[in-house]
């Protein structure tokens, strides 16, 4: 029996298939905090750390979370104004919070409060500073 000399083309497209298929990584993720599924079709890289608020800001702990920070500015906390704090991306979606002058104030002198935030990509989080 003669001995072959490589591959035919049959036997090389099913060897490229199999080296390509071997390299795929299925990710599945979801927003948590609700039970309807992630309007994301592409999946987000996992968030970096959260970054070290500057003195005199507060920074909020979200419940549910998936990337998000929410920060309260020192200058905000002095004005003691009523404010709409934006939460930063997560998972490819934003939320907002309402403060109003009179949490923003007990805020300041470090009194827990929690307040929901917006409905945004099919969820909320509880946001509470101190």
């Amino acid at each position: 029996m003669k001995e072959r000399d490589g591959l035919d083309r049959r036997e090389f497209t099913l060897a490229a298939v199999l080296a390509a298929l071997s390299g795929v990584t299925i990710t599945i993720s979801g927003c948590g905090g609700s039970d309807s599924p992630s309007s994301s079709s592409t999946p987000t890289p996992a968030p970096g750390p959260t970054p070290t608020p500057a003195a005199g800001d507060k920074s909020g702990s979200i419940s549910s979370n998936h990337g998000h920070t929410a920060t309260i500015t020192g200058a905000q906390l002095t004005a003691g104004a009523a404010v709409n704090v934006q939460l930063t991306i997560g998972d490819g979606h934003t939320h907002s919070v309402s403060l109003t002058a009179a949490d923003v104030t007990q805020i300041a002198a470090n009194a827990r409060v929690s307040r929901e935030s917006t409905n945004d990509g099919g969820h909320t989080h509880t946001v509470t500073f101190n």
